[in-house]
């Protein structure tokens, strides 16, 4: 209960961007989007962010924000070149939340993890069942654990290093023990895991690999037990197969079929997450009932059991 509490704090004090790190590199030069990394990785936080590879015109997300690791929000010029706001491109017409029709769940988790060896981007977006308004947003880079430092930065150069955001990466990524307690904290503090069990919310993905494979994959190779609230989860695409009649192989062509263009870069996990949020937004406000598909067996979480008939296999 004691790591809890501490996480819990950590959380709090990133919101309010009074981490003590975070004052005393407050004056520190603002980074640029190179992807040619120093030998060192300082802890110079500013602002680093995906450029490329974008189809909508909008401001690219400041990721040190959505760590609660920005030092430049009194900085004028910064804020008017990056979005500090998630929402920014989530937002519906408030006509349309006369159609949503009423859910099982308050809150829908929507979560798309980066990194195919070890978990390398842990993004997780809280959206209102009813209003679909973006509550919260949970964000961590992630450090693998069982590489060597040349592996690691080959590792990012590739997957992050084409996007411009590998600099952030190295300058904020943490072990993903840490990131897990962090998490469970931010969940205690948004009052959605109380008493062992997550309160009227789910986990929404795209696909089953994410809850299926990963988590337990990473906590195994991370030496710890898989959270108990990461035994169920809603797969978007069998939501998508069973309310439109028709099968989508992933987000992108979920977007197309639903003409939701795509906003940020594809696989830099926090705008594919909200790229998903976009299609989750569309399919509530077209009516679908989105609940759960898939549910671990807790006295055995290696067997799953999936609960449509209809599903994307």
């Amino acid at each position: 209960m004691a790591v809890v509490r501490t996480c819990l704090l950590k959380v709090l004090s990133h919101h309010r961007n009074r981490n003590p790190l975070v004052s005393y590199l407050s004056h520190s030069p603002p980074l640029t989007t190179t992807t040619t990394l120093p030998p060192m990785h300082s802890l110079t936080l500013s602002a680093s962010l995906s450029t490329s590879h974008t189809t909508t015109r909008s401001k690219p997300m400041c990721l040190y924000h959505t760590q609660g690791k920005c030092t430049k929000m009194d900085d004028l010029i910064h804020l008017d070149k990056f979005n500090h706001d998630c929402s920014r491109d989530l937002q519906v017409n408030i006509a349309d939340l006369n159609k949503i029709r009423s859910q099982n769940l308050d809150f829908f988790l929507v979560l798309d993890l980066e990194g195919k060896v070890e978990i390398l981007e842990f993004p997780v977006l809280m959206i209102n069942a009813k209003t679909l308004h973006v509550e919260d947003i949970f964000h961590r880079f992630v450090r693998p654990s069982k590489m060597t430092e040349q592996r690691i930065n080959e590792y990012i150069e590739g997957k992050y290093g084409k996007i411009g955001v590998d600099r952030v990466w190295h300058d904020t990524a943490i072990p993903f023990t840490e990131v897990i307690e962090e998490f469970e904290a931010w969940l205690m503090q948004q009052k959605l895991w109380i008493g062992g069990e997550l309160k009227r919310a789910a986990f929404v993905t795209c696909g089953n690999w994410d809850l299926k494979t990963k988590v337990p994959q990473q906590c195994e190779v991370s030496r710890m037990k898989l959270p108990l609230y990461f035994m169920e989860w809603i797969n978007l695409k069998d939501i998508y197969l069973n309310f439109y009649n028709r099968r989508a192989t992933g987000m992108v062509t979920m977007m197309k079929e639903l003409q939701i263009p795509l906003v940020g870069s594809h696989h830099l996990g926090i705008d594919d997450t909200k790229n998903i949020a976009r299609v989750l937004q569309h399919m509530l406000v077209d009516g679908a009932l989105v609940q759960i598909t898939a549910r671990k067996n807790p006295m055995s979480p290696q067997d799953v059991n999936f609960l449509f008939k209809n599903r994307i296999r």
